[in-house]
């Protein structure tokens, strides 16, 4: 089993928060996303060490009212970052550029979830 010390420092806990959209002119802290996932220096997903490491990449999703989905950041052949949750692909979480995005504290990332897309800001980004 991969623990904490199997990671390399470009490891970091990111905290995504629903931004605001239709229905939450607020944004929403109560729905979101925590990823487990190695960064570049420019705060961008690291496909390399990715590749290293593909079983400790974890994503956690959370929504008031609901049971948390806990499953793995994955990319597909072309380059495509998704959050992959069981088999198959019915429940998976494609993001919209996730390779280009910067996972920065004020940042923002867009995921589509149940055909619709939804914008998240990074909320928090540290060391495991």
């Amino acid at each position: 089993m991969t623990g904490l010390h199997d990671l390399t420092p470009k490891f970091r806990n990111i905290r995504l928060l629903l931004a605001r959209e239709k229905g939450h002119p607020e944004g929403d802290r109560e729905e979101g996303y925590d990823v487990l996932a190695p960064l570049t220096d420019e705060g961008r997903l690291d496909p390399q060490e990715w590749k290293s490491h593909p079983t400790v990449c974890r994503v956690r999703r959370f929504r008031a009212g609901e049971d948390d989905l806990v499953g793995r950041l994955r990319r597909k052949p072309g380059g495509q970052w998704f959050f992959d949750y069981a088999e198959g692909d019915r429940d998976d979480e494609i993001g919209f550029h996730l390779g280009e995005e910067r996972f920065v504290t004020g940042e923002y990332v867009s995921i589509k979830r149940n055909g619709a897309m939804h914008t998240y800001q990074v909320a928090r980004v540290e060391q495991p």
